[in-house]
């Protein structure tokens, strides 16, 4: 859709340094999880610009983008800031790399891109369905979702940020859609380890968040 503003309904940390938002849901706004919006604010005298996963399995009266937020970000910080009855500007959704009523998914996650992969995981399950996640961090966010994901019995591994991702493709062993969110070095990395697994890496639904914060 085109640009409107939206209002923030909540905010809630889901990790060091991590938030989940959730906006009011204008009128004639569908998405489904793993596409993105772009949010827009006056920050000073600059509008500036983001784009952020939805990470919500459907979209009803809100739905909700999860976000790391890096203390020398400029677009982060003032997210942060937020609190219910403010407004923002959104656009979207966009992308293609977002769940399409799959009867088994296969997520791997990096950093943020957990948000899109419980919310996926959890319409599957939702809609009738198998999911596994695969998700790597060192500091882990959405924990509650994750446990709650692993007690439906959803297979869940949590791999530490250095971690290889060999062992957990070799185990999970899983036929279903694949998806990848998280920052460029992560989706690189995905894609050799799903190669070597001998998954079809060009049948992958895959998302980059862009550089990872801080690197140069």
């Amino acid at each position: 859709m085109d640009q409107t503003d939206v209002t923030v309904a909540a905010v809630r940390e889901v990790g060091t340094n991590a938030l989940a938002i959730d906006f009011e849901t204008p009128t004639g706004f569908d998405a489904q999880p793993g596409q993105f919006v772009r949010l827009s604010a006056l920050v000073g005298e600059e509008e500036v610009s983001r784009f952020y996963t939805v990470s919500s399995p459907e979209v009803g009266e809100t739905f909700e983008v999860t976000l790391t937020v890096d203390p020398e970000g400029e677009f982060g910080t003032y997210l942060a800031s937020l609190a219910p009855g403010d407004a923002v500007s959104l656009a979207g959704p966009f992308g293609d790399a977002h769940y399409e009523g799959e009867e088994r998914t296969f997520v791997l996650a990096g950093g943020p891109g957990v948000g899109p992969a419980v919310a996926i995981a959890e319409r599957t399950l939702d809609d009738g369905g198998d999911a596994t996640v695969v998700y790597r961090d060192d500091d882990p966010i959405h924990g509650e979702r994750l446990a709650a994901l692993a007690e439906r019995g959803v297979p869940v591994a949590i791999l530490e940020g250095e971690e290889s991702l060999d062992a957990s493709l070799e185990e999970a062993d899983d036929d279903g859609q694949v998806f990848v969110y998280g920052f460029a070095p992560f989706i690189d990395d995905a894609r050799d380890a799903l190669d070597r697994a001998g998954y079809d890496v060009e049948a992958a639904k895959l998302e980059s968040f862009g550089p990872e914060p801080g690197a140069e």
